[in-house]
């Protein structure tokens, strides 16, 4: 798919990280972008700048997804590329006995419900409801009606101690990847993920900097933390490149995570 003021996209957590970095790679080519975010000062400011629209989106509320569209489609007419960025973590272990007392407990099951409802029905939710627009364009000139990218994780195949709910939503994404691209086969519309590995996001921001070089020497080449517009890039290439379809694929500097 060519990028140009032609093509309209949506971005969920648009509005930062990962979002932010794929929506200016996408405004460069001249794409009318929509941000889809819980963070609405970002978000507004972001698209602002971009000349773009803002949609505060819950994506685990089917009203929200629904409304955020039909604002992005009045803005920008329907969109032929998704980003779906929008995600969260956590980490319990299944269960843990306390050494000093003997008690134990096990992962708050709303808790993962909770990472499942947004890492993973979130993601299918923006891709149902988006690619159901999609079938209403009409197909250009190789046949093509739109892209969809997703964001998995390492955590997909690596994932550590603490991240049971992380690990199985990322896998799921990864999972349905193939088989949502099968679905869309016969309407020319492609289906890709991404699993990003130790990225300079704010889910890391926080950290203290000794730890951040830590995890940044960890990684085999190169040694430090992957970059926001790393990941776009090869966001880009996927919907640029009509041969690309039904991938999932790592970006990480050649790191397998270990146990902990």
């Amino acid at each position: 798919m060519k990028l140009n003021n032609s093509i309209a996209a949506v971005v969920t957590g648009g509005a930062s990280g990962l979002g932010e970095a794929m929506a200016r790679c996408l405004a460069k080519h001249g794409v009318k972008i929509a941000l889809f975010d819980m963070n609405e000062a970002k978000g507004e400011a972001l698209a602002k700048e971009l000349g773009g629209v803002f949609c505060r989106v819950n994506v685990t509320s089917d009203a929200e997804v629904m409304a955020g569209l039909a604002k992005a489609r009045a803005a920008n007419g329907q969109e032929r590329i998704l980003v779906n960025c929008a995600g969260t973590g956590n980490a319990f272990k299944t269960a843990s006995r306390d050494k000093n007392t003997g008690e134990t407990k096990h992962f708050p099951i709303d808790a993962f419900e909770r990472l499942i409802q947004i890492n993973l029905i979130g993601t299918f939710r923006c891709m149902a409801m988006s690619a159901a627009g999609m079938l209403t364009l009409e197909a250009l000139a190789d046949g093509e009606r739109g892209v969809i990218i997703n964001t998995s994780s390492v955590a997909a195949q690596d994932g550590q101690v603490g991240q049971a709910a992380y690990a199985a939503s990322k896998a799921a994404v990864v999972g349905m990847t193939l088989p949502v691209a099968r679905d869309l086969m016969n309407d020319g519309i492609r289906v890709n993920s991404i699993m990003p590995g130790l990225f300079n996001t704010p889910l890391l921001a926080n950290l203290p900097e000794n730890v951040k070089a830590v995890l940044a020497a960890s990684v085999p080449f190169p040694k430090r933390l992957g970059e926001p517009h790393e990941f776009a890039a090869l966001a880009e290439a996927m919907i640029t490149n009509s041969y690309f379809n039904g991938e999932s694929v790592r970006l990480d500097g050649a790191i397998r995570m270990p146990p902990r």
